[in-house]
């Protein structure tokens, strides 16, 4: 078993700003539904109000070895702690007008239930499988041990037009508490 929220962050490679999500900010979100943990269909592009969406590479699973060389990929690790820090900061997040929070990989539903019930996440994972998100916004991607993982990275959207980016996050689980400091100040 290993632990997947203990993670000394000095050891592991910070991603840098390679400005894959400049053309981001602005952006009206596409119309398409997504799949969510709760067994609904999310249409991004007609929510109202404040919606956060934390995209991550993959949440792993304790009884199951991460990847090949996962820890040495720059913005790989982490998927975990971030899930936790927008759960611990679920509260806050919704106090300062957030009407939606949504975590998105590209891992399909039924994984990403196990996360949610195993972490106790109070919001829905989004399932971007077939990569209609991804290819929309052309949000950054890498490929590893032939899986294609969305690029760590979170979007502010205020009826459905993206109004902030975080990118690139690291270490991630300061992502949550850096979008809650954030809507204190622009909100």
């Amino acid at each position: 078993m290993q632990n997947l929220t203990d993670v000394d962050w000095s050891a592991i490679p910070a991603p840098k700003d390679d400005e894959d999500t400049d053309h981001l900010l602005g952006m009206t979100m596409p119309v398409l539904t997504l799949p969510a943990t709760d067994g609904t269909l999310v249409d991004l592009s007609s929510t109202s109000g404040l919606t956060v969406v934390y995209a991550y590479p993959r949440t792993g699973r304790p009884d199951q070895a991460l990847p090949e060389g996962w820890d040495m990929i720059p913005g790989a690790r982490g998927c975990t702690p971030q899930s936790c820090a927008f759960r611990d900061h679920f509260a806050e997040l919704r106090d300062l007008g957030v009407k939606a929070l949504y975590g998105l990989s590209t891992q399909d539903t039924a994984y990403q239930r196990e996360a949610v019930e195993r972490l106790h996440l109070p919001f829905p994972l989004l399932s971007d499988q077939t990569f209609k998100l991804t290819e929309a916004l052309a949000l950054p991607s890498f490929e590893t041990s032939g899986m294609r993982l969305l690029k760590r990275l979170t979007m502010i959207l205020h009826d459905g037009k993206i109004t902030k980016v975080f990118y690139p996050i690291f270490p991630p689980d300061r992502n949550a508490g850096d979008v809650v400091d954030w809507l204190k100040v622009n909100r």
